[in-house]
């Protein structure tokens, strides 16, 4: 052999020449026995042409079995990876036994958190099976994109590296050659043409090019679907190197001069790899950079596309990702439709459409339908049919889909919903190990979630508390902290079968981007407690509006923070003795109330509320009349809104001690009366307003009801016109009023006869206005009226209860209905030896009272 041959190189050295670990014969025998390193070997073809460049889709099982194929067959020294350097010493943290994925690195600057990106891993994303690999053969990794600190200080406003809002999600790579980098801001509207279609998808071109209309499809039959071949692991990417190579030389760029700094940036990391480690460099980044990385540039040309970039200081960390947000749906472009039918192929060897299918199967069984192994068996043969006729090389996700709505759904798209949501998207949330850096606010978080027991899932659900015990009472505490640093980890919901202030439902979900919101709520202090007393000092003087206050006041409480509760009723008390609005102070009253019964479940002192709300009732109570007077429509319908709410913080209100001399109960429901008789009775008040102020007169047993009907039979003569008697009828009988008229003959009586009496020309005006009152009630309700009025009150089926004694109860009580009540009531009471006539008499009155003679 020449002297130069790699034989001539290994065995020219005599006994006792040294042989570098950087030397060609070192080399040689790192790689093992029986491996050779010819020009025609597997080693030596993967490094011919230089560094071996690994282009891939982001997140494509295909493309990552491809990879760890590559790699375990070129062995490189050192593996590069599309990411931002910063990162470098998280990759240990890939083998911590305690890190799941899908995960996602985070960036955020450090004097604005806000401003952050992330670089999103899946299991089965090259980029993460390139680091597994990595780590577990001891080979150096590093990340080779351009620095986080440059790509979250450049302006949103160019097509260049910038910062990020956790919100705004776009591709940061290039349509379907997604780029792993940063989710990013959208950008100003840009040009159309070819150019921009690129940008959009450039697998759209080659799959036009290769004459199919469907970029997904042919991009899953042509690599996802068939993976890198028995013979030549680096086949695929030769073949996708050629095509991106034919795109860049047509499109150039595509009009995004963002990638050119970052190739200029890698090709740099590249040469300083190769320099430090020799010609044994892999890179793994998204295929449209491959030819701007192989292509033969000057090191000066590269760092002249660098010089001068901005740059803001930054921390990265990872944090969990889940597979709903690795879903285009989610907003995130670099994304893919189904993640959860992605990692199912990732990490099935074999079989993958038969095991897909029972999964499907037991999913659906999970919600009691009926689903057997023959419909198990049925659906394969259906898919692999549906696939040949389509000429592709395994079932894809359409032709299982179909299959599962025709074989096991019946033709119905409802079931096939829940299979698209639980698996074809799919609910995982990764974990990151403790070790992984935080800011101190989500250490302690972290620390709160482990001792409540409160583990965050991706998959939303409803928690159930009872704030009696202390362990509910503290997951309460924390989710309304959260709440009040705008961490949305928990949204209320209504609670089911009780009303209690004892009780509160939430729906949860753990998303990306609260990792984000945590870091930027960390410059409120270390601890949750600590930040989010913070915050509501800092709101409480940046309020705008009294209501805003006292909703701050409510969430103090919720929330168990003392000590913000003195600076918020100071801003409160300021506040409230400036505010000369009704409407405003209104609107704050029942916030502020509501405040007051959370003492008696959360051991809170709300003292010093009582004396606020009680003086604040007072301001209402002298200034909602002249408030009332000379509104429009819309004005009065919102006055009527504000009525309501007054009139049940009173209610409220009345029940607690305030503390305040001459605001007794008794006096507080007392002037409320006052009030609402002078609105019902004043003429300048319009219509809506003063038949709420009558109902609520006439529930609250401050009016009687020849006294109601009187002022009804009044508003609704000839001399009123028709759309202000409609207004009235809507203020009275609006809003649950229906069963009011069911056991009031008379009041109906009245409306009925009002009704028939308006004339033809005006009934087309208030009929809109009557149609939303009656609209309101329950279909029953409605059903029952309209049989009373057809009836007539001369009907003889119409009960003696309708036109003799009280309206609505009989003359005397029906004692058979009653005893049947009585075994009832004696098991909610308990039974009382020492009382058990008074209990039973008591039972007896009870049960008279609520009309079960009537």
């Amino acid at each position: 052999m020449s002297d130069d041959s790699t034989w001539g190189k290994v065995y020219g050295r005599g006994p006792g020449e040294s042989t570098g670990d950087d030397s060609t014969w070192g080399k040689a025998y790192a790689r093992g026995p029986g491996e050779s390193t010819g020009d025609d070997s597997t080693w030596g073809k993967a490094y011919a042409r230089g560094p071996l460049l690994l282009g891939v889709r982001h997140h494509g099982p295909g493309s990552a079995r491809a990879v760890r194929a590559a790699l375990e067959a070129a062995r490189p020294d050192v593996v590069l990876i599309e990411g931002p350097p910063e990162a470098d010493p998280l990759i240990p943290l890939a083998a911590d036994p305690e890190m799941r994925p899908p995960v996602a690195l985070l960036a955020h600057a450090v004097d604005e958190p806000g401003r952050s990106a992330f670089w999103p891993l899946a299991e089965f994303s090259p980029e993460w099976v390139a680091i597994r690999w990595a780590v577990e053969q001891g080979v150096p990794a590093r990340f080779v994109d351009l620095p986080a600190t440059h790509t979250l200080a450049w302006d949103p406003g160019t097509d260049a590296p910038h910062g990020t809002d956790a919100g705004g999600d776009t591709a940061a790579g290039t349509g379907g050659q997604e780029e792993p980098g940063a989710e990013e801001v959208s950008g100003p509207a840009e040009e159309s043409g070819p150019e921009r279609d690129l940008r959009v998808d450039p697998l759209a071109v080659l799959a036009e090019t290769a004459g199919h209309d469907d970029p997904e499809r042919w991009w899953e039959d042509v690599v996802e679907h068939r993976g890198p071949g028995p013979r030549d692991p680096f086949a695929p990417f030769t073949a996708l190197e050629e095509a991106m190579t034919a795109l860049r030389e047509r499109y150039g760029a595509a009009g995004r001069p963002r990638d050119l700094v970052r190739e200029a940036h890698m090709r740099l990391k590249v040469r300083a790899a190769r320099k430090e480690f020799g010609d044994a460099v892999a890179v793994v980044c998204g295929a449209w950079h491959v030819p701007a990385l192989r292509e033969r540039t000057t090191v000066t040309a590269d760092r002249a596309l660098l010089k001068g970039l901005p740059k803001v200081k930054t921390d990265l960390t990872w944090v969990p990702w889940t597979h709903r947000r690795l879903a285009r749906s989610s907003g995130y472009g670099a994304g893919i439709d189904s993640p959860g039918w992605y990692g199912h192929l990732f990490r099935a060897r074999d079989r993958p459409v038969e095991r897909w299918l029972t999964r499907v199967a037991g999913l659906l069984r999970e919600e009691d339908r009926i689903v057997s192994s023959a419909h198990v068996i049925e659906a394969v043969r259906l898919a692999e049919t549906l696939a040949a006729m389509r000429g592709r090389p395994l079932p894809g996700l359409s032709e299982t889909t179909e299959a599962v709505r025709a074989v096991m759904c019946d033709g119905s798209d409802v079931p096939l919903a829940l299979v698209h949501d639980r698996l074809v998207v799919g609910d995982v949330l990764g974990e990151v190990p403790r070790a992984a850096p935080a800011v101190p606010l989500q250490r302690d978080l972290a620390r709160e979630q482990r001792r409540l027991r409160l583990r965050p899932e991706a998959l939303e659900r409803e928690l159930e508390l009872d704030l009696r015990g202390e362990t509910d009472a503290g997951r309460s505490r924390l989710l309304h902290r959260l709440r009040l640093l705008g961490v949305d980890w928990g949204e209320p919901a209504r609670s089911r079968g009780s009303t209690g202030t004892f009780r509160e439902t939430w729906r949860l979900r753990w998303e990306p981007e609260l990792s984000v919101r945590v870091a930027e709520a960390g410059v409120w202090g270390t601890t949750v407690l600590a930040a989010a007393t913070a915050r509501a000092e800092a709101d409480a003087t940046a309020a705008r509006s009294l209501a805003d206050v006292t909703a701050l006041a409510e969430h103090c409480l919720l929330a168990g923070l003392p000590d913000a509760l003195p600076v918020v009723m100071r801003v409160l008390a300021d506040r409230a003795a400036l505010d000369t609005d009704v409407g405003r102070l209104a609107q704050a009253l029942p916030a502020l109330v509501r405040s007051l019964r959370y003492g008696d479940v959360r051991g809170t002192d709300t003292g010093a509320l009582a004396g606020v709300a009680a003086g604040l009732a007072e301001r209402i109570f002298v200034g909602l009349p002249p408030a009332c007077a000379a509104l429009d429509t819309d004005a009065a319908e919102e006055m009527r809104g504000h009525v309501d709410a007054v009139h049940g913080a009173v209610g409220l209100l009345a029940g607690t001690p305030t503390g305040a001399p001459g605001t007794g109960q008794a006096d507080l429901r007392a002037r409320w009366r006052s009030v609402l008789r002078t609105l019902a009775l004043r003429d300048t008040v319009p219509g809506v307003v003063r038949g709420r102020a009558v109902r609520l007169l006439l529930d609250d047993g401050g009016l009687g009801p020849e006294e109601a009907a009187r002022l009804m039979g009044l508003v609704l003569s000839a001399g009123t016109p028709p759309a202000d008697a409609a207004a009235w009828i809507e203020g009275f009988v609006g809003g649950g009023g229906g069963m009011l008229l069911v056991h009031d003959d008379r009041l109906l009586t009245l409306v009925d006869a009002w009704l028939t009496g308006v004339p033809a020309e005006a009934f087309t005006d208030v009929l809109p206005l009557l149609r939303r009152t009656f609209s309101a009630y329950e279909p029953a309700v409605r059903r029952t009226l309209g049989e009373l009025v057809r009836r007539g009150p001369d009907d003889p089926a119409v009960p003696a209860s309708r036109t003799v004694g009280t309206p609505g109860f009989a003359a005397e009580p029906d004692a058979g209905r009653a005893d049947a009540v009585l075994p009832v009531l004696r098991l909610l009471l308990g039974p009382d030896p020492d009382e058990e006539d008074g209990r039973a008499r008591r039972m007896t009155e009870a049960v008279s009272l609520v009309g079960v003679g009537g």
